[in-house]
């Protein structure tokens, strides 16, 4: 007896450790009673029946899966390698959980191919540089798709991202060059800009000295305009009639003022030279009477 009864409590512990089911945070399962779905289960511990029932566990976090590389023609007649990812998660409530079992075969795989061929839809009608430049208007293209077309699959496709649109080498060469000779170009213009700016100012410094010049030479002309004026009048006040005498003392102004040589006569008083040189009479001491 004893030993039936090890054999069956045996046979009872297996059997009971045959249908524990534990389900982790991430997941959720679908219980199937001879292939028939019978209950959603969250986690936890479960038991179900061996043999007669099974259990689908469904993870429900954020999963990524990548369109994998394809030769895409562009409009212009050009071919380029494509690869995009795409970031999807099953929902956790029941209905989406049994939606991507039952509505869907093999979600990740026809994630994976529904993504290629829209990139060859997008792509197909861009050139090659515009595809390079507005990644982001195909990304959002992409993602609009994918969400259109797997709202009965019980997931949300969270985000799409182009890993890489290259070109042919040779294209990838010429467009380096173009990329090159613009730059070169920018930095021209850049540099005849910098030096017209340079000219500009040295050419407003220049127009201000010749301002400042013709304004000294201005002020100066009046001045002497005005020295003259004065002696005009003062010819005309002290020296009327008389003209000839003003420009001998003139003269001998000038001459003294340069350190002008000159020749005395022998035994000449020097005050007797100065006045015949400026036409003077010298005046004569008067003797006492």
């Amino acid at each position: 007896m004893i030993g039936l009864v090890v054999i069956f409590s045996s046979i009872f512990l297996v059997f009971f450790f045959a249908g524990v089911r534990i389900i982790r945070p991430t997941h959720r399962g679908l219980v199937e009673v001879f292939g028939k779905y019978r209950r959603f289960a969250g986690p936890g511990f479960h038991w179900v029946l061996p043999i007669v029932t099974r259990m689908y566990q469904i993870n429900t976090t954020e999963q990524m899966v990548d369109a994998e590389p394809q030769e895409i023609i562009t409009n212009d007649n050009l071919n380029a390698r494509v690869d995009a990812q795409v970031y999807f998660r099953v929902l956790p409530d029941e209905e989406s959980v049994k939606a991507s079992q039952y509505n869907v075969n093999n979600y990740q795989w026809q994630i994976v191919n529904l993504a290629r061929t829209t990139l060859r839809n997008i792509i197909g009608t861009m050139t090659l540089k515009s595809a390079n430049s507005e990644r982001s208007k195909i990304n959002s293209e992409l993602l609009t798709t994918l969400l259109k077309e797997t709202k009965s699959w019980g997931i949300a496709v969270v985000r799409t991202e182009l890993k890489e649109i290259d070109p042919p080498k040779d294209v990838q060469e010429t467009m380096n060059k173009v990329v090159k000779a613009e730059n070169e170009k920018i930095a021209a213009i850049d540099f005849a800009t910098a030096t017209e700016t340079m000219a500009d100012g040295q050419k407003r410094a220049e127009i201000k000295k010749a301002e400042g010049i013709r304004q000294a030479e201005i002020l100066k002309a009046e001045g002497e305009a005005q020295a003259i004026q004065l002696v005009n009048e003062a010819a005309d006040r002290y020296f009327v009639g008389n003209a000839q005498l003003l420009r001998r003392l003139q003269t001998v102004e000038e001459a003294l003022k340069n350190n002008s040589k000159i020749v005395l006569p022998a035994n000449g008083e020097l005050v007797n030279v100065i006045g015949d040189l400026a036409g003077l009479l010298p005046l004569r001491d008067r003797k006492p009477q």
